[in-house]
């Protein structure tokens, strides 16, 4: 057998291999007949054995519970019973949200063996839509940024970010096909992007934070992560919608997210390059990797300034974050205070000593540069800058998250696509920023930018070739006052 025909013949039975089909694929295949939720779940868990030794993204795993889940779902199809769209479709949940029947550990041996006794209302909503929860996936120390066990599946050495870290790993090894995640500032697009998978963030108060570890009502938001932008489309559909557990949420008809998102848009988006005031952090290779980009989008994109009232942004998210974990955490830092890590020890201490006006000043602020952003999102479908400052660091930490932390501050809809990858083939995120409230045309626009990159032959996976001395992608530049 020659060279081609062996290549030819794995290239084949990757494909064939059920562990790596998306989440609407195993959805719709299921439904239709043509596979089972065992078979799924089954190849999920052989793919488990042999990646998670070494990837270590799970922080509870039941094999025979998940089995069952699966063997009840094929039943319940089989005897003609009405099927929720993710029906029999295995899910992985950050171990920060409850679940009635597996431990929730929030990742601390503080809360070692903590057992639940109903779901979070994510969990809640994907079990009615007839999906299994397979695990719980590892989520850093409280969902903050001091590193967990997990490994990159794209080189163990390094970090897959964080604090979603074994969700966004999971789906990228094809241990899982979905996964959901939280984010409070960085959580979900980071490790997306170094994982180089899809990871969604959508508006702040659309999906329930109900039975999740609360660390800032203000900034977190519950995040998921797919192979696709219909993938996450299919979750966020699932998820979005009122609670009364969560005052953030609102009682409105859910977006048709799943059918926007695979729509055709009306016009070719078009798209404001935003550097941000963190653009001194991009490290050359995303620099590189933008300016050309930039040039694949031709005139499709432009660059914006966002101008000097964002600069106090991530200072402002800072301390909302500080002070609300230094309150929603202080009977573990009065009970266990030296059992905790460092980093977030220092960050509850700094919480405690933020002025109550500065505090407020901080809050006020996210409404008065909502409106500035409006203005963009007048002219631009979307803002296109980096999902993280570069390729994923060593696993010593999770990486820096301020390319996130503006729009995390200010509560909109972001997406992180695996458009791009570095010269080492290591993931480079690209994340799409939409108008508040404006979800499903964000994913509708993040569809169409995956396809078009995907007809340039310059897709997901391939090397960003240098792109010489262009330090400003783009060629007109535009001015937000």
């Amino acid at each position: 057998m020659d060279r081609d025909e062996r290549t030819r013949q794995t290239a084949e039975s990757r494909r064939m291999s059920l562990n790596a089909l998306g989440l609407t694929e195993a959805a719709t295949s299921i439904r239709d007949g043509r596979l089972s939720s065992t078979e799924l779940v089954a190849d999920c868990l052989r793919r488990i054995d042999e990646v998670d030794p070494d990837i270590q993204a799970w922080a509870f795993l039941d094999r025979d519970h998940a089995m069952r889940q699966a063997e009840a779902a094929d039943d319940h199809r089989k005897h003609g019973k009405a099927v929720g769209p993710l029906h029999g479709v295995p899910v992985g949940i950050k171990d920060i949200f409850d679940t009635g029947d597996m431990p929730t550990e929030f990742g601390s041996d503080l809360w070692a063996g903590r057992t639940p006794r109903r779901d979070a209302a994510a969990v809640a909503r994907l079990r009615t839509a007839g999906a299994v929860i397979l695990g719980k996936t590892v989520t850093t120390e409280y969902a903050y940024y001091n590193p967990g066990k997990t490994r990159n599946p794209h080189d163990t050495a390094r970090t897959p970010g964080g604090s979603s870290s074994g969700s966004a790993a999971a789906v990228a090894a094809l241990m899982v096909p979905g996964a959901i995640g939280s984010q409070t500032n960085g959580s979900v697009i980071r490790p997306a992007a170094f994982c180089g998978v899809v990871g969604f963030k959508p508006t702040h108060g659309l999906i329930p934070r109900s039975g999740a570890l609360e660390l800032s009502r203000t900034l977190d938001h519950v995040g998921m992560f797919g192979r696709s932008v219909e993938d996450v489309a299919l979750l966020a559909e699932i998820l979005v919608g009122f609670d009364d557990d969560d005052p953030d949420t609102r009682p409105v008809a859910c977006p048709p997210f799943t059918a926007v998102a695979g729509s055709e848009p009306p016009l070719p988006p078009r798209f404001a390059f935003v550097r941000s005031p963190v653009w001194d952090q991009a490290e050359p290779v995303t620099r590189d990797a933008f300016a050309e980009l930039v040039d694949v989008l031709g005139d499709a994109p432009s660059e914006v300034e966002l101008g000097a009232r964002f600069d106090k942004a991530v200072d402002m998210h800072r301390i909302i974050m500080e002070v609300d974990m230094a309150h929603n955490l202080r009977r573990d830092y009065e009970r266990g205070g030296d059992r905790l890590s460092t980093p977030l020890r220092q960050a509850i201490e700094r919480g405690r000593t933020h002025l109550a006006l500065d505090y407020r000043n901080a809050l006020s602020g996210i409404e008065p540069l909502n409106q500035a952003l409006d203005h963009i999102f007048d002219e631009y479908d979307a803002i296109l800058t980096p999902a993280a400052p570069g390729e994923a660091p060593g696993i010593e930490t999770t990486g820096n998250p301020v390319f996130c932390t503006l729009w995390t501050y200010l509560g909109v809809p972001a997406i992180s696509l695996p458009l791009m990858s570095s010269e080492t083939g290591l993931p480079l995120g690209v994340q799409l920023v939409g108008r508040r409230g404006n979800d499903a045309r964000l994913l509708r626009t993040a569809h169409w930018l995956v396809r078009t990159i995907g007809r340039t032959g310059r897709g997901t996976r391939r090397k960003v070739p240098s792109a010489g001395p262009k330090s400003a992608p783009g060629a007109e530049k535009r001015n937000l006052r």
